[in-house]
């Protein structure tokens, strides 16, 4: 519990205080937000407001995470250490897309191609040793099944360890791919990305928690819902000190935004959210704690198929919004940004307690 609110409380204070520095140096660096030019014209204001903000997030995450360890005497877990090694190589694909977008003065960085290449290198490497470093009781940060509140009777590996180590690439590509752009995708507003995000691997902090108390390696009660999940506590830790991290960048971040977070910490966050997912072996459950990053994403994906379908049908095509992502359209709509931001906060946290509900009901009736 030391290490816990350590690693929050170090992380936020890192944030808070040397994001203001970062925001002196981007603006010196000329490392300023380029906007489209066929967005919202509200945000034509915006144009040059330092971005790669999500070095602070990350950096004091992991200063936090190491920190705490540090002043609890204790060692690092593996699970621990992919999560960060998730969130700091999808945060570096998201800093080389950022930099040819500052450097060349354009919204398009990298490729969508190059940028799904380069999370899926990140993702093969963290598969691969996910399945490794078995603790005392053979527990390793990730399983061959498919989880939603704990492993499911779904093992990629039936068919041989050749398929099933494909298969499991595939799942976990799939995963990341999927939570990093969806977080992605969500940071078109100030303060909606990391406000959302708080929540979301905030979420994580209570299920690492629960599944410490409950695990099988301790409880002597219940024994048919305990958790077989390797390092559960220290889970939670490293979502904590993501969390204080984003709360301390939240300050600046949020209307008027003094500074964005970038692809470097909306890649990074989606894929720190993933990774956590996938140690505590709630993989299915991020679609509901995630919800807001899957309704925002889910709109684009609505909006290019029928433009695509009208058009190869009736050769005009035709949108279902003004704009998408979902919250650009509320804007055209005439809602205030700030409306917009707290109304997708409300939907963020309604999902968010959902999930957790869920997971909690699970532990009593075993659903």
């Amino acid at each position: 519990m030391r290490a816990l609110l350590a690693a929050g409380a170090i992380a936020m204070f890192i944030s808070l205080f040397a994001t203001p520095g970062f925001i002196w140096l981007f603006k010196n660096l000329q490392w300023g937000q380029f906007i489209r030019d066929d967005g919202p014209k509200a945000h034509h204001t915006k144009r040059g407001t330092p971005t790669m903000g999500g070095i602070v997030i990350l950096t004091a995450a992991t200063v936090g995470y190491f920190v705490s360890k540090l002043i609890n005497g204790e060692n690092p877990s593996m699970s621990a250490l992919l999560v960060i090694f998730m969130m700091l190589g999808l945060g570096l694909v998201g800093f080389i897309d950022d930099y040819i977008k500052v450097r060349n003065q354009r919204s398009l960085g990298l490729t969508g191609w190059a940028k799904i290449a380069g999370q899926v290198v990140v993702a093969v490497i963290f598969a691969v040793l996910a399945l490794g470093f078995p603790d005392e009781d053979g527990l390793t940060p990730a399983s061959t099944a498919i989880s939603l509140f704990r492993d499911l009777p779904i093992d990629l590996f039936i068919w041989g360890s050749v398929i099933g180590m494909g298969l499991f690439i595939a799942w976990i590509s799939l995963l990341v791919t999927s939570a990093s752009n969806g977080v992605n995708i969500a940071d078109g507003l100030d303060g909606l990305a990391s406000g959302s995000a708080i929540m979301a691997i905030g979420a994580y902090v209570v299920i690492g928690f629960w599944q410490f108390n409950q695990s099988c390696s301790t409880v002597t009660e219940n024994l048919a819902s305990c958790y077989n999940v390797r390092d559960p506590l220290d889970v939670a830790v490293v979502a904590a000190a993501i969390v204080g991290a984003c709360v301390g960048f939240l300050w600046w971040n949020t209307s008027p935004a003094q500074i964005f977070m970038g692809d470097v910490g909306s890649l990074g966050l989606g894929g720190a959210l993933a990774a956590l997912a996938i140690v505590s072996r709630t993989e299915l459950l991020l679609v509901l704690i995630g919800g807001i990053f899957v309704i925002v994403t889910g709109s684009v994906v609505i909006q290019r198929t029928y433009f695509k379908l009208t058009k190869w049908r009736t050769g005009t095509g035709k949108r279902v919004f003004l704009m998408s992502p979902l919250h650009h359209h509320f804007e055209l709509k005439g809602w205030a940004e700030v409306t917009v931001v707290v109304r997708f906060w409300i939907i963020a946290a309604l999902s968010v307690v959902s999930g957790i509900g869920l997971f909690y009901v699970e532990w009593i009736y075993g659903i």
